[in-house]
């Protein structure tokens, strides 16, 4: 169905019509005389401003050129069928570890080693794909935890600063205290069913101003519920110059802290070894933290106004080139 943003500019309508009602009308006998003082050029021009009033048709041209500028400027749309949209109500924030040893390359994706955050970007963009209906915010932490992106709709956004993150960002160390605080902070005036935090780290808190423990503690008495994701292969052997050795990238991991951190506020850990055991981990939440869909609706909108604004100015330029034409 069609549609105006601004009907009331259909007022607009009779305003040359008042222009030219109460405004003093040009004397152009007076005009004439004042610039062609002879009797023959005169005549030209008398002859001219009769040649012109027998032409109706301009007019009623300009008329309809008019007609088309007010039913542009009422912003004419074309409503679409309603489309029901999901909406979850749920505040889900994503806490990314940025620090140091996230460069470890332990992990494959696409038959390639690459190194932790890679991993994460390629399997968490997925997640956030999914979140449809959700709020969704993003806190990158190093030594400092940063706000990158505040809760919202933009999913598109979310996951394009999340790729454009690097290692480094937020310093070296690991503030998962600091990150989890933050998070507090900013989900502490949401619904307080609705408040969750994924937080993904391959180390052990290592910076930061409060302690992860506290930190849940106070996330609890808000009602934040946090999933903690510990990313990390497990001991493994690599070659070198001097033959092969089995290593443990994942020696620094401190799960007895997320574990405890995922208890005290009534989330899960998880162990995340390689990209398919994050990939079933964000499957698992996307059961834990369903997308709840009310029925909410909204109609598809398509601007009209340039149709009519585009033949207005053809018309216009039409009754000009013909004034030019007979003047």
């Amino acid at each position: 169905m069609i549609h105006f943003a601004w009907p009331w500019l259909f007022l607009a309508l009779p305003l040359p019509w008042f222009i030219r009602r109460f405004t003093p009308a040009v004397n152009n006998a007076q005009q004439a005389a004042l610039k062609v003082p002879f009797l023959d050029d005169f005549n030209i021009v008398q002859s001219q401003q009769v040649a012109q009033a027998n032409k109706p048709w301009a007019l009623w041209l300009a008329t309809f050129a008019w007609c088309l500028l007010v039913l542009a400027s009422m912003r004419p749309q074309w409503l679409g069928e309603p489309i029901e949209q999901g909406v979850s109500g749920r505040d889900l924030m994503l806490a990314v570890d940025l620090s140091g040893s996230m460069e470890e390359r332990d992990f494959i994706v696409n038959g390639q080693a690459v190194d932790r955050l890679t991993a994460t970007k390629a399997v968490a963009s997925e997640f956030i794909e999914r979140r449809i209906g959700d709020r969704l915010g993003l806190i990158l932490f190093g030594t400092n935890a940063y706000l990158q992106v505040p809760l919202t709709f933009d999913r598109k956004t979310v996951a394009t600063l999340l790729n454009e993150a690097f290692i480094g960002l937020a310093d070296e160390y690991t503030a998962i205290g600091d990150a989890i605080g933050l998070a507090v902070k900013r989900l502490q005036s949401q619904n307080a069913d609705s408040r969750v935090l994924i937080l993904l780290t391959d180390g052990a808190n290592t910076a930061g101003k409060v302690s992860p423990i506290k930190a849940a503690e106070l996330a609890a008495q808000y009602h934040l519920k946090i999933y903690t994701i510990g990313i990390g292969a497990d001991a493994m052997t690599v070659r070198s110059f001097f033959g092969t050795r089995k290593v443990n990238p994942s020696r620094d991991l401190d799960e007895k802290t997320l574990l405890a951190i995922a208890e005290k506020t009534g989330g899960r850990y998880f162990r995340a070894k390689n990209t398919q055991d994050l990939a079933q981990i964000y499957q698992i939440l996307d059961a834990l933290e369903p997308v709840e869909k009310d029925k909410q609706f909204f109609r598809p909108r398509t601007e009209l106004f340039f149709w009519p604004l585009a033949f207005a100015l053809i018309l216009a330029s039409f009754i000009s080139l013909m004034r030019l034409r007979f003047s």
